[in-house]
């Protein structure tokens, strides 16, 4: 933020969110041309011992891990070891789907994309079953049992490729053609990286772009922080009434199967280093990590992922934010909410870490940059015109709707509005914005919900959180 205005209306607006969600840590940099120009921290890193926050404090950044991943990639493009408009079988042909033929025609560029046609699928949660089932904080209900049971092991690339070929799902689409948030496609990237370049994917990221960036305290497990110190305590939230908890539970989630899709430890200083690969046209001080040209490849809005944003090679673009482009990511996962972004025509770069899984990190950093373009912190940049549906009409996107990996979403009428109730999110009203697009809230972030049709024009699916779930038939 340029002037001392927008820095105290910014810090007010922040003071109140962090109070709101109660978090334990947070941390965020901003930096111009490379440079920090801006820190804010608020409370700790280990809240029981009182230890503080620094600028190379580690934090888990989730899914940001899909922006280094796709750098990898690239690379190996500039050094002839791969095509992005390869078969993803020319690599690991022992990957398939039930659909053969389609299955043959996923390129690198679909997984790079999120566009395979891959539905969502439990994957995840079997990559990481061992080290949940492990956690002290994990608790199995005698009667229900255990919920992980009927999941798939997967410790492996191996047992991943197997539990996608046995897996009973519609593929989306043709490849290419349907935009869905697919871990298992990055997942499988780091195989595929691990096949070319003869390493393992945390050496080949380790040696090609964290040791080149002087990303020095940027690891995908903390054993191999040895002995530093600086690491943030993962936090969790429980429910006691209509009070929410948030208590320590520093037992991270390890999924050797999926450490490309989402698994790296970082730092805002180290983070700001990365994002200086796509801000710098590829070079991170005198270090070239990518091509100019390759960038520009990373950066290109190849599907549409929501009304404003687009996805590029692990990263996402909107075209105009307060009139600028913004490229960003963000990242979920226990104990981790993390969000960088580029605005590269004005050299900026942010990142924003909390130790608190469903923390408003994305929230937080766009705020910073909407008061760094002299708009007020609490202003968003969709520009959507609300439309008026008759009760009749907003009766069809009632529903309950399901992804293979448990996700759900359910909307109903309630005095004439659409209302959405999502796990792990507050119920919402939707605010209707035409072509059965509804506008809505995240972690006090503007989102858009979509509802799509079949060829009988019957609402058979939405689009949620970047990923599309399937509506459920209701039975009688």
């Amino acid at each position: 933020m340029k002037q001392a205005t927008e820095i105290r209306e910014f810090e007010r607006y922040f003071e109140d969110i962090m109070k709101q969600y109660n978090i334990p840590g947070f941390a965020m940099g901003l930096a111009e041309d490379g440079e920090l120009c801006y820190e804010k921290k608020s409370g700790l890193r280990d809240s029981e011992d009182k230890l503080p926050l620094s600028s190379d404090t580690v934090f888990g950044v989730g899914s940001i891990t899909k922006a280094v991943t796709a750098v990898a990639i690239l690379q190996l493009q500039e050094n002839g070891k791969l095509n992005v408009n390869d078969p993803v079988i020319n690599y690991l042909p022992e990957f398939k789907t039930h659909n053969k033929v389609q299955s043959q025609k996923i390129t690198i560029h679909h997984f790079l994309t999120h566009s395979s046609g891959i539905p969502p699928l439990p994957t995840l949660m079997g990559a990481v079953k061992e080290s949940m089932e492990s956690d002290p904080d994990f608790k199995i209900d005698p009667q229900q049992g255990n919920p992980l049971d009927a999941i798939q092991t997967i410790n492996s690339h191996s047992d991943l490729m197997d539990a996608i070929a046995t897996a009973k799902f519609t593929l989306l689409g043709e490849p290419g053609t349907e935009f869905s948030y697919s871990n298992d496609g990055y997942a499988l990237l780091g195989a595929i990286i691990e096949r070319v370049s003869g390493m393992s994917y945390e050496q080949y990221v380790q040696e090609n772009i964290f040791t080149p960036a002087g990303m020095h305290h940027s690891v995908f497990q903390y054993e191999d922080l040895k002995e530093y110190e600086d690491i943030a305590v993962l936090y969790d939230t429980r429910k006691n009434g209509d009070e929410e908890i948030v208590f320590r539970s520093n037992h991270p989630w390890g999924a050797p199967a999926m450490r490309a899709a989402g698994f790296i430890k970082s730092t805002v200083n180290d983070m700001l280093k990365f994002m200086e690969v796509i801000r710098n046209e590829g070079k991170v001080g005198s270090a070239r990590i990518l091509s100019t040209e390759s960038v520009k490849v990373m950066t290109t809005p190849y599907m549409q992922c929501s009304h404003d944003t687009y996805y590029g090679y692990g990263v996402m673009i909107i075209p105009d934010f307060f009139g600028y482009k913004l490229i960003h990511h963000g990242g979920d996962i226990k104990g981790v909410t993390a969000q960088m972004g580029i605005l590269p025509e004005l050299g900026l770069t942010g990142i924003s870490l909390a130790n608190l899984a469903e923390a408003p990190s994305s929230k937080l950093l766009f705020s910073a940059f909407a008061g760094y373009v002299g708009k007020p912190s609490d202003a968003s940049h969709l520009d959507v015109e609300m439309v008026d549906i008759p009760h009749e009409s907003l009766k069809e996107f009632e529903g309950t709707f399901m992804a293979n990996d448990g996700m759900t979403s359910t909307f109903y009428l309630e005095n004439d509005e659409l209302y959405v109730t999502i796990p792990g999110f507050a119920t919402k009203i939707l605010k209707p914005i035409g072509e059965d697009q509804f506008l809505g809230s995240m972690r006090d972030q503007d989102t858009t919900i979509r509802f799509r049709r079949n060829k009988d024009k019957t609402i058979h699916r939405v689009e949620v959180a970047f990923r599309q779930l399937l509506k459920v038939e209701e039975t009688t």
